[in-house]
């Protein structure tokens, strides 16, 4: 009996030691908010490649929506995103000339023609609606997103991905959903794109090990960051311009777990969060692997809830853009 018990103390004891090394080792690796530009990250260039500086998010809105589109080695998904995303903002302005948008394709230092695919859009409507930036080096989804918001004009911006796997006139049921809940003077609201509700199809086209990487993910979400929010990883995000300049300034993630920090920021600020059921299809050529990308997921939303817990990383909404 006296074996057990002091078997059950050391158990106890390296148990204890382990979740000491882990919250030093978070702490200690914990990396700041960067969102210093390279030179060449403060310019787009024009339809005669002249070279003008990019706005801030900290400047007053000037277009109605901003359409923020992360994009690494995109050259061949996204044409067909960009053609859909155009087509239906042009009818939109034509059938109401007061709507204004901008679109800006981020390229994430892409090693194919990514920027020069999306340049042909500028080309055709102007750098005024289609803006490209073009990172020097990949900082990852969340860091491309986060670039662009920092860019950005609208009083409303959408994030969506190149992929064009959420059907582009699904903004208007992300719109409905942030009326619904921006009801404060703040004027701070996301609505979030969601595919919970095809779950259960997606579930029976999975492997057993996949379903099972699905839902431990699922879990460490809601156990660790984000609750009442069923599907997190959505790209297809609207945000009012005060609830991005309050999030994406703290935002610390740039890979995969970027959305569930945003979220996870939103909650803390207390800004209310809708989610809206979209219309999502597959497309070949994700640039997720299934294991090796959750696995890094998992890891960062641990490093999420304890880097908070031990201050390593505070809510800013204040830091400025270089």
């Amino acid at each position: 009996m006296d074996i057990l018990w002091e078997l059950v103390q050391a158990l106890v004891a390296l148990a204890a030691l382990g979740l000491i090394v882990v919250l030093v080792v978070a702490h200690l690796t914990a990396e700041m908010v960067n969102v210093t530009r390279h030179e060449n990250e403060k310019y787009f260039l024009t339809a005669t490649r002249e070279k003008k500086p990019f706005p801030s998010l900290h400047d007053p809105f000037s277009r109605e929506l901003s359409v923020v589109i992360p994009a690494y080695n995109e050259e061949l998904r996204m044409p067909v995103m960009l053609d859909e995303a155009m087509e239906y903002l042009e009818n939109r302005q034509k059938q109401n000339p007061s709507f204004t948008y901008e679109v800006i394709v981020v390229d994430d230092g892409s090693k194919d023609k990514t920027t020069e695919v999306a340049l042909q859009y500028t080309d055709k409507y102007s750098a005024d609606k289609l803006r490209v930036l073009t990172l020097v080096r990949n900082r990852g989804k969340g860091g491309a997103v986060r670039m662009g918001t920092l860019s950005s004009r609208g009083k409303l911006i959408l994030m969506a991905d190149a992929d064009g796997a959420t059907k582009f006139s699904d903004i208007e049921k992300v719109e409905a959903g942030l009326k619904d809940i921006n009801t404060g003077s703040d004027n701070l609201a996301i609505s979030c794109g969601s595919r919970a509700h095809l779950e259960k199809d997606s579930v029976a086209q999975r492997s057993v090990f996949r379903t099972f990487l699905m839902y431990g993910f699922h879990f460490l979400v809601w156990f660790l960051c984000v609750r009442g929010i069923k599907d997190t990883q959505c790209g297809f995000k609207l945000f009012t311009r005060e609830a991005a300049l309050k999030t994406f300034s703290s935002l610390h993630v740039e890979r995969w777990a970027f959305d569930v920090e945003l979220l996870y920021i939103a909650q803390c600020f207390k800004i209310p969060i809708a989610e809206v059921a979209v219309n999502w299809t597959e497309i070949e050529g994700s640039k997720l692997v299934p294991f090796w990308s959750w696995l890094q997921m998992g890891r960062d939303l641990i490093f999420i809830r304890l880097r908070y817990i031990t201050g390593a990383w505070k809510l800013n909404s204040t830091h400025k853009t270089d």
